[in-house]
């Protein structure tokens, strides 16, 4: 497995840019996790670092691990408080009809036999708000960037379906799963806040599966 790119480093916290398609914890049937690899992000440290929250398997880009118990919990609570600013990009499979919005969806969990568990729109579900606007259009999809202000599960992926019209390109669960290998969602960017020291801030760069659809850096 190649080594993972750090992309902030310090006592407290690590950032890495996780690939698409590598789940966090160890899948039921087996196979490569990031589990696999905190011990290589020791760095130098006694304990391995622990991921402080979720990004789903296919998801690519910063994920923030903390480097002790203390700092874990720290950071937690400012990802529950709402401080942490996330920026996502996307590539929808279609176009939207508008450049920019907020999708207020409020979001409850659903499970069927047949189609296992998902997320869907639910007036009675928990409130939800994602701020979008296009970056760029190319034969037929679009590149949006998504700043969530909260971190329900399935979040951009339900708000582009079901707030948009136009489902995440790959996206198995809320659209036709074509067209791409994974859900193509990337975690673009992080800012924490730390009252006693400059935030935790990373970038991470468009992944070659963005690039090789017409949609790269710059």
């Amino acid at each position: 497995m190649s080594a993972l790119d750090i992309l902030f480093e310090d006592g407290e916290a690590l950032v890495i840019d996780k690939p698409g398609g590598l789940p966090i914890e160890r899948p039921r049937k087996g196979g490569r996790s990031l589990e696999d690899q905190l011990d290589d992000l020791k760095l130098g440290f006694q304990r391995a670092p622990m991921p402080v929250h979720r990004l789903d398997t296919d998801t690519s880009g910063c994920l923030l691990l903390a480097r002790n118990p203390k700092a874990l919990k720290r950071f937690a609570m400012a990802f529950e408080e709402r401080l942490v600013e996330k920026r996502y990009l996307g590539i929808l499979d279609g176009e939207p009809v508008e450049d920019e919005g907020t999708i207020a969806l409020s979001l409850s969990k659903i499970s069927s036999a047949e189609k296992g568990w998902r997320m869907i729109a639910a007036r009675k579900g928990k409130p939800s708000a994602t701020h979008w606007r296009v970056v760029a259009r190319h034969e037929g999809r679009t590149l949006v960037e998504f700043r969530p202000e909260t971190g329900r599960t399935h979040q951009i992926r339900v708000h582009a379906a079901s707030g948009l019209g136009v489902p995440l390109l790959g996206d198995p669960v809320y659209g036709s799963g074509k067209g791409a290998p994974r859900t193509m969602l990337h975690a673009a960017g992080l800012v924490v806040p730390r009252a006693d020291k400059p935030p935790v801030e990373a970038a991470a760069p468009l992944p070659a599966d963005f690039a090789a659809l017409g949609f790269a850096d710059g």
